[in-house]
């Protein structure tokens, strides 16, 4: 089982640049990837994706990748045409002012377009030391989301067992509300009739309804088989958590149905038990892939 919250970092240094890269996750319903890198590593975001995606499923993934360059990879370039465009006009204001004018190294080193700085970004020479670091984050990022979900493990079993022993608390009381049931009804159409001859038939028959109506038996074999298969899923060592999620809202469906039926004391007592112990594990599960 795999937590959707991880965390990985790692970081190379080369001669020329140091390269760092960090990936975290939070919960989502999907699987979204969000990339903060260099403009000059987009070509790369697609291989990253495919990469996180080997060891994510779900879940809000973030990657920043950071690239610091130890030597200067910025060439000046100068436009001459621009040197020659600026000299005429600087001419041009001398012959229209009637004054002279010599224009100074600064007058074109501060003048637009004359000087162009230019950043040689070769991708392909990030890719291996990239990849490599981003393969040692995704490691650790990988390891992380095994420790949280290992620990999640153990509470899902825990609150899982919490119901468990609620339904077997309710499986034993069964029998008890079916005689309640009868008992009940019987007793009403002794008030009713009092001395009075009655037909016993119609009394079987009023029973027989009412106890389709009131017994829990069925609730009891649908919860248990959901229980069975809500331990099994956590056996797994795939994804199960949109599964569990569907399989809790069969086991509330039928815990509150029995909460519905329930006449005794002792069952309402297991169900706010098991409701509050499912609710912690549908609280847990939104937290695994």
């Amino acid at each position: 089982m795999k937590s959707m919250t991880g965390y990985g970092s790692a970081e190379v240094m080369t001669e020329q640049f140091q390269l760092s890269v960090e990936v975290k996750s939070y919960n989502n319903r999907y699987l979204d990837i969000n990339h903060n890198i260099p403009f000059f590593l987009a070509p790369f975001e697609m291989e990253i994706d495919k990469a996180i995606s080997q060891v994510a499923s779900r879940g809000h993934v973030e990657v920043n990748v950071r690239v610091k360059s130890l030597v200067s990879d910025i060439e000046i370039a100068i436009d001459p045409l621009a040197v020659k465009r600026y000299t005429d006009a600087f001419a041009q204001i001398a012959n229209l002012s009637g004054k002279a004018l010599k224009p100074q190294l600064s007058d074109y080193l501060t003048s637009e377009g004359v000087l162009t700085s230019i950043r040689q970004s070769d991708s392909e020479m990030y890719r291996e030391p990239l990849f490599s670091t981003l393969q040692k984050a995704l490691d650790q990022f990988a390891q992380s989301k095994l420790r949280e979900g290992a620990s999640t493990n153990v509470d899902l079993k825990h609150m899982g067992e919490i119901v468990e022993t609620g339904l077997s608390v309710i499986q034993a009381n069964a029998q008890a509300l079916d005689d309640l049931v009868k008992t009940n009804l019987r007793n009403r159409f002794e008030e009713m009739l009092g001395d009075q001859n009655y037909d016993e038939n119609r009394i079987l028959q009023e029973v027989a309804v009412m106890l389709v109506k009131y017994s829990v038996n069925e609730e009891i074999k649908r919860l248990g088989t959901h229980l069975k298969e809500y331990f099994k899923l956590l056996a797994k060592d795939e994804p199960v958590g949109k599964r569990l999620d569907f399989l809790c809202q069969e086991m509330n469906r039928e815990i509150n149905t029995i909460g519905s039926k329930s006449q005794m004391v002792e069952m309402n007592l297991q169900v706010v038990l098991m409701k509050d112990g499912l609710e912690n594990i549908r609280e847990q599960i939104r937290n695994i892939e």
